[in-house]
């Protein structure tokens, strides 16, 4: 037992594992994704608003990873125990769902990036970006069957191509932060596009980073409110916070149950820091519609306007090997949730056999499956990463939601406090703050990415369908069939509205 210590993990070690599963493709794509949406202070507000929620969430991770310590098959498992059997399987669709499309955000960030040196790749979203991609896709499919879990080289390569740019650029901004500029961008509200500043977008355009997505900015006649502002980057401040539940993944790893809370604190406060950092030195060297105009990833287009053409590349580089690396994690993760799921009877058994090579090999195939597909439908969004992106962060806060309320369960009904009742109070505060965000951002998403998300939750019962008919038992409880029946109605709704054109990808 003395030598199954050394396997254990340290703090600084689960610290790390919550850095590395925040940091993705997201943090590189800020300055467009916040430029084309607010200002300095709607930025500052909207980073307020998710770093509090998002403290709060990994709060309730940390509770329930020490209160329910035998739950640990996945995050649907909480919703599974606090509301029963449909809902845990709708947490366990969402959030493999999510992870699918998260994938499809990698490929298409990929595709954009080698876009900027060959054009035939345009913004990630042309037929030859599409078969690149799916060529990558399924040689990873085939390198997981044979067994490759994250081996400690790729994990290692992937975390330096991820940080070291990322302090590169930060240090870079702040020697070259113009105090003008940001004040000029303090307000949110876009200045009019005189000639110089047109010319200076068809320049970037020779280089590959100038692109359509400028036209989502408001015309400077009618200026957007700060509440709508705040509001049009509430998904992307949770898709940069996706991971936060690492340590609390890891909990039963760590040589002290005490580390995973302090883990989860440090990383998530080194990774905002990082994230507002980009964002606001951002806003001090390009005016915001020279930053919405960038193409993604924009980390590299901002560099390059300070550096000039090597700091694009070398942003692109890094972004590459940590994307590829982070892909392999994830694609992992999404098939040990259907693996997970499967084995706790809330999706079909099938999913829960293993190769020969110990491998879920029928979860990794409908999970790649599942994205290919999705890159598929990117050929007809013009937009394809920002729509990957907040459909992602759609999805995940459905099954967050049931974490946040499970979190609120427990303490509202005293169970698992009979030996610690002062802790109930604090927690009780905690995940009731948690909840509210998790509403909150769902609210702040709008209806079109709910009503998306149903057309996968709607359709997605079947596997659930399939569980219960496995097990001989009752699909449904009263309140159970008629939450299905919400989600079909609204599924339905969402595919005449596609059909129609009220809503377009």
């Amino acid at each position: 037992m003395e030598g199954s210590t050394e396997n254990k993990l340290s703090q600084w070690s689960l610290t790390a594992l919550v850095v590395g599963s925040m940091i993705g493709a997201g943090i590189f794509s800020l300055p467009a994704t916040f430029g084309r949406a607010t200002g300095v202070l709607g930025a500052i507000i909207a980073w307020c608003i998710a770093g509090g929620g998002m403290l709060m969430l990994a709060f309730v991770f940390q509770t329930l990873a020490e209160r329910k310590p035998n739950l640990d098959s996945g995050v649907f498992i909480y919703a599974k125990a606090g509301f029963g059997h449909y809902l845990g399987f709708t947490s366990a669709l969402g959030f493999w769902a999510g992870t699918c499309i998260g994938n499809v955000s990698y490929f298409v960030l990929i595709k954009s990036t080698l876009g900027a040196f060959f054009p035939v790749f345009g913004d990630g979203n042309t037929l030859l970006a599409v078969l690149f991609a799916s060529a990558l896709l399924w040689g990873f499919h085939f390198l997981v069957l044979r067994g490759v879990k994250g081996a400690a080289s790729i994990n290692t390569i992937a975390t330096v191509a991820k940080i070291v740019p990322i302090i590169l650029f930060i240090v870079v901004l702040i020697f070259a932060f113009n105090n003008e500029t940001f004040m000029q961008n303090f307000w949110g509200t876009p200045p009019a596009q005189p000639a110089a500043l047109m010319m200076d977008l068809h320049h970037l355009d020779e280089f590959g980073y100038a692109g359509h997505a400028a036209t989502h900015l408001p015309p400077a006649e009618s200026p957007e409110s700060l509440f709508s502002q705040v509001r049009s980057t509430m998904l992307v401040t949770v898709f940069v916070f996706l991971g936060i539940e690492g340590a609390s993944i890891y909990s039963r790893y760590a040589k002290k149950r005490s580390h995973v809370g302090v883990a989860t604190v440090l990383g998530f406060i080194g990774v905002l820091c990082l994230l507002v950092m980009i964002t606001m030195l951002s806003y001090g060297v390009l005016l915001r519609p020279d930053l919405a105009g960038l193409r993604q990833p924009s980390m590299a287009g901002v560099l390059e306007a300070v550096v000039g053409r090597w700091g694009a590349i070398f942003i692109s580089v890094g972004l590459l090997i940590s994307v590829l690396g982070a892909y392999l994690s994830w694609s992992l993760l999404a098939a040990e949730v259907l693996y997970s799921a499967a084995k706790s009877q809330s999706m079909p058994s099938l999913f829960a056999r293993e190769n020969t090579n110990a491998v879920p090999y029928a979860a990794v195939w409908l999970t790649n499956i599942t994205i290919q597909v999705f890159l598929l439908l990117t050929l007809l969004s013009d937009y394809a990463f920002q729509l990957a992106l907040e459909l992602t962060s759609s999805l995940t806060l459905i099954p967050y939601l049931l974490v946040a309320a499970y979190g609120l369960k427990l303490a509202w009904t005293r169970e698992s406090y009979e030996l610690t009742p002062s802790a109930r109070q604090k927690d009780l505060i905690i995940a009731a703050v948690a909840t509210f965000y998790s509403l909150l951002m769902i609210y702040a998403g709008g209806m079109k990415y709910l009503l998306l998300s149903a057309i996968i939750y709607g359709p997605g019962t079947i596997l659930y369908l399939l569980a219960k008919r496995e097990q001989k038992a009752k699909a449904f409880t009263s309140v159970e069939l008629a939450i299905f029946v919400v989600v079909m109605i609204a599924a339905l709704f969402a595919i005449y509205s596609l059909a129609t054109g009220a809503i377009t990808i």
